[in-house]
């Protein structure tokens, strides 16, 4: 994704952006070669508003109290960009972006392209033995 068109509005699924190990990152390098870049979800807002706080995102939209297809009808007409990129996770992504008219990207596929790298799912200490303490819930 490095060097692609400036003029692009990029929207991720948020659990796209969980999937990714350093969504800061992420966020902080899709500026550079975006011109919008957003978050959007189903879940409630301050579900969204919680995760892009914690990982110090700011974002240029977001879905708020909308659904996702309200949210991306809504984005592509404030933003007009040449592109409008959403990177989803899922078939059901896939279709949404189909039906508005969005380029589709899977997370995996724009993790490889822009260099990020994926979370493998293991957010635990490795120095901390959870198994032979007392005293661990």
């Amino acid at each position: 994704m490095e060097g692609g068109s400036g003029d692009m509005t990029l929207a991720f699924e948020l659990s796209a952006l969980e999937a990714l190990s350093d969504p800061t990152d992420v966020f902080s390098g899709a500026r550079r070669w975006t011109e919008y870049v957003g978050v959007i979800s189903e879940q409630p807002t301050y579900v969204v508003t919680n995760f892009t706080r914690k990982n110090r995102i700011r974002q240029d939209f977001f879905s708020g109290p909308r659904g996702r297809r309200e949210s991306l009808e809504n984005v592509k007409q404030q933003f007009d960009t040449e592109r409008h990129v959403f990177v989803g996770m899922d078939d059901d992504d896939r279709e949404l972006a189909d039906e508005l008219d969005w380029e589709y990207l899977p997370v995996e596929d724009a993790a490889e392209a822009a260099g990020w790298t994926l979370d493998d799912g293991d957010d635990e200490d490795p120095t901390i033995d959870t198994e032979s303490r007392d005293d661990w819930p």
